[in-house]
């Protein structure tokens, strides 16, 4: 799962923490470690959300590339 390594990547970029994106989710900083760690699959509500607070797509959190 390659989005689990371009969302820590671009929680680190923005300086924010676990704990902090979790509230900006709507969850707890427990799941969002599991989101973080590929234990929990990231639920499609939390990817939109992601989108917006970091201004990129859904393609680019999922490693998805157009040929």
């Amino acid at each position: 799962m390659k989005y689990v390594k371009t969302m820590r990547d671009l929680r680190e970029d923005h300086d924010l923490t676990q704990d902090q994106v979790a509230r900006l989710l709507g969850t707890s900083q427990t799941m969002y470690s599991r989101y973080e760690r590929g234990a929990n699959e990231l639920p499609i509500h939390h990817l939109v959300r992601l989108c917006e607070i970091y201004d990129v797509t859904s393609d680019y959190i999922l490693g998805i590339q157009k040929q």
